[in-house]
């Protein structure tokens, strides 16, 4: 191994021990309690070893964001491979998004402050593209899904393109988390937030695409698809 190469993978190692050491610091205390002081001592280096590798809190944040864009790429690729019809997957893929929301609350918080302009601006140049690689496979399962909806004339086109159609999906699901997060606006505007909001939603959504095969939207049928998904999941 030359010296090059040596130096390399010992900085490999640091910046896997500090994204490891960020993730539990969050999950304990929350993105927001997370300095770059903290968590440089608790790694036993000094402050300006971790700006070596992260130039900003931001980019150390997003770097984190792109370790979990990873784990959804597994999880989106076994549900692309089940056989199921496109707009079951298409189901499924919210229900596995929605349950990593639950069990990594924190985590799913990070990604939504993350990709805000106030954050994304200052997140540097190289981080961006990490994500936006780790990303562009995501997407390509997700539209994939919708293409094959096409082919099979379980989805009319409407004039536009498979990665068009495969965004309305990932928006509606986005659009929700914030609006959830935001404790007390649903509320505020008489929404009484329940279990089944988004499911409901996602099922009126691919309705009126005229993805098919439709759904009733009456809970019970929608629970009952809902139940039958988690348990292949």
């Amino acid at each position: 191994m030359t010296t090059s190469e040596r130096k390399q993978r010992e900085r490999q190692e640091r910046e896997h021990l500090f994204l490891k050491a960020a993730g539990k610091m969050i999950e304990r205390c929350g993105f927001l309690n997370l300095h770059m002081a903290k968590l440089a001592k608790q790694c036993q280096y000094a402050t300006g070893t971790l700006y070596q590798h992260f130039s900003s809190r931001e980019d150390l944040l997003a770097a984190i964001v792109a370790e979990q864009v990873a784990w959804r790429l597994d999880v989106f690729e076994c549900i692309a491979s089940m056989p199921l019809n496109s707009r079951d997957k298409m189901l499924a893929l919210t229900i596995a998004d929605r349950l990593f929301q639950q069990k990594n609350p924190q985590h799913a918080k990070l990604e939504q402050y993350v990709f805000t302009e106030a954050v994304w601006e200052n997140v540097s140049h190289n981080q961006r593209q990490k994500i936006f690689s780790c990303c562009k496979p995501i997407g390509d399962v997700v539209s994939h899904i919708a293409q094959e909806a096409l082919n099979r004339g379980e989805l009319p086109d409407h004039g536009y393109s498979a990665m068009d159609i495969s965004l309305a999906p990932w928006a509606l699901c986005q659009g929700h988390y914030v609006l959830a997060n935001a404790h007390g606006l649903l509320e505020s505007l008489s929404v009484a937030p329940d279990s089944m909001q988004l499911y409901r939603n996602i099922t009126m959504l691919l309705n009126g695409m005229q993805w098919q095969p439709l759904l009733s939207l009456e809970d019970k049928v929608i629970l009952r698809k809902v139940t039958d998904l988690k348990a292949e999941l």
